[in-house]
């Protein structure tokens, strides 16, 4: 498919209605399987996994029952990195989400602009949810940004350059009013996310992060910040 023909595909409505769609179901299926058998499940991960099926959809929703569940029947490398990736997703996808309105929509900066901007957002949010967690079970604040920035600094900065690369390319004469702006945006997030996996599973194995805890643990003992 040439770049044209994949442009024209996303830039059709009923692909963007069909996706919004598939995300709300996945949604609603998460939200259900918290209620009736996670809900033992720290309150900053359920916010996680809203946010990475909200993004990513049945990819997010499969992610969350592979990885996230106490329903998992072991909890290998592999399903920690997924939770560990998917903690930084959330926050960084919020802020490329905030980061591409308010550069496009807001402030129409050209691509370099809006790539700068979209990547400090991305920080910004994307730190915040590890540090503010760390603060909040007491670790002193000198600690806490040290960890942080061990933690996420380069997951955020594979994820963004991949999503934000992949976004300007797909999209970079786009404007919020036009399907393509929303349908690249989706895309992009979801390539960010895979892109960034690799970089967590060694993070892990260099003992840097510990996948959020084990899900298996009914008694709430796994709400980490990383």
């Amino acid at each position: 498919m040439s770049e044209e023909a994949l442009r024209g595909f996303l830039s059709r409505g009923d692909l963007l209605a069909a996706w919004l769609v598939l995300a709300a179901i996945s949604c609603a299926v998460l939200v259900a399987d918290l209620r009736r058998n996670n809900a033992h499940i720290a309150p900053l991960m359920k916010v996680v996994w809203f946010l990475t099926v909200l993004y990513s959809g049945p990819l997010g929703l499969l992610i969350y029952r592979y990885s996230g569940r106490k329903e998992i029947p072991n909890d290998s490398i592999w399903r920690k990195g997924f939770r560990s990736v998917a903690h930084c997703y959330s926050g960084c996808g919020a802020g490329e989400v905030t980061g591409m309105m308010v550069a496009v929509g807001l402030l129409a900066l050209g691509s370099w602009g809006a790539a700068l901007t979209t990547l400090g957002f991305a920080y910004v949010f994307g730190y915040a949810m590890t540090f503010g967690p760390l603060v909040q079970a007491g670790t002193p604040v000198r600690r806490a940004l040290i960890d942080t920035f061990y933690a996420d600094t380069a997951t955020i900065a594979v994820m963004e350059v991949t999503a934000i690369g992949v976004d300007l390319w797909l999209a970079a004469a786009a404007t919020m009013g036009d399907i393509l702006f929303w349908t690249s945006l989706i895309v992009s997030l979801t390539i960010g996310l895979v892109a960034a996996y690799p970089v967590n599973l060694l993070l892990i194995a260099l003992g840097v992060k510990g996948g959020m805890g084990d899900p298996r643990d009914t008694e709430g003992g796994h709400a980490h910040a990383d």
